[in-house]
């Protein structure tokens, strides 16, 4: 009976690994990055996950954000982005102070060509969900925000359930070659909860609606914590976003395992249209992952 019980055991943890190393290979794939074609505007988005401020060692502390800044700072020139949305950029410990950032300084510094939209003093601008933009391609109209809450215009107000502030930033950017202008909407839906991220898409295609109604173009790109199919994923596709269909994982557990398809996701409206498929960047540097999630970047003509 015994020797029988085991031999069950074993199979399961044959099957379990088969199947992971089945996903693993399915959600993985080409991550290198062709040339930008000639007038193209290329949106990245990624997740870089926070920083403790008040943790010295160990995950996400601040001497593996040490580790990892070069690493960061590598896929952002990889990218080489016109524009990219980020998500949990942001450094904190109970009580410090709101406006400091380590991953977003750093970048800012690395990379001066590039300026801040959706960004502002924390006290008036949750300064998480920065959009970096290259300034020679594009100028910063307008920007806001809005929380996934019964009180979306009272900043860092609490989502649906009463889990922690998420939101959207967003901003209205003109391309300085065309004069074209569309709104970059960045956001970062909740993961725990599947009401609370339905609620949250069902906010943003009510904030949309107008400039979809209008004509106006419009970029969306974050982390919406939910794969494609998912009634997340539908709710904003029925407010009129098409979203670019990426094949594989975006998020690795910061381990570069790719166990399921993309949470990480790139959607226009009334125009931009992409060039080709999008790329995730399934990349570490020197053997450091930037994050645990992958950036991703989409190509798109403006109309």
């Amino acid at each position: 009976m015994l020797a029988s019980l085991t031999k069950i055991i074993l199979a399961l943890f044959a099957l379990t690994a088969l199947v992971a190393c089945a996903q693993q290979l399915r959600n993985s794939g080409q991550s290198e990055l062709a040339p930008k074609p000639q007038g193209a505007l290329r949106v990245a988005t990624q997740n870089v996950h926070y920083i403790w401020l008040g943790k010295a060692d160990g995950a996400w502390s601040v001497s593996d954000w040490e580790r990892r800044k070069d690493a960061m700072d590598a896929a952002f020139k990889t990218i080489d982005a016109d524009l990219f949305a980020f998500q949990e950029m942001e450094s904190f410990d109970f009580g410090s102070d709101p406006n400091i950032n380590l991953a977003r300084d750093w970048l800012t510094a690395q990379n001066p060509d590039y300026a801040l939209a959706a960004h502002g003093p924390a006290d008036v601008f949750p300064p998480t969900q920065p959009i970096f933009y290259r300034k020679e391609r594009l100028n910063m109209v307008d920007q806001g925000w809005f929380f996934f809450s019964d009180t979306p215009d009272v900043i860092y107000s609490r989502t649906f359930n009463g889990s922690y502030p998420a939101f959207a930033s967003w901003a209205l950017m003109e391309d300085r070659q065309s004069g074209s202008r569309f709104y970059a909407i960045n956001l970062h839906f909740e993961f725990k909860s599947a009401s609370n991220r339905q609620l949250s898409a069902a906010l943003v295609a009510d904030r949309i609606a107008p400039s979809i109604k209008a004509g106006t173009p419009v970029v969306m790109l974050g982390d919406l914590n939910a794969r494609k199919g998912a009634k997340t994923f539908k709710i904003l596709e029925s407010a009129g976003i098409t979203f670019a269909p990426i094949a594989g994982s975006t998020y690795h557990l910061n381990r570069g395992a790719n166990l399921f398809g993309a949470i990480d996701h790139i959607g226009v409206a009334n125009g931009p249209a992409p060039v080709r498929p999008p790329v995730v960047l399934r990349k570490s540097f020197d053997g450091v992952w930037p994050s645990d999630h992958y950036p991703v970047a989409l190509d798109l003509r403006l109309p």
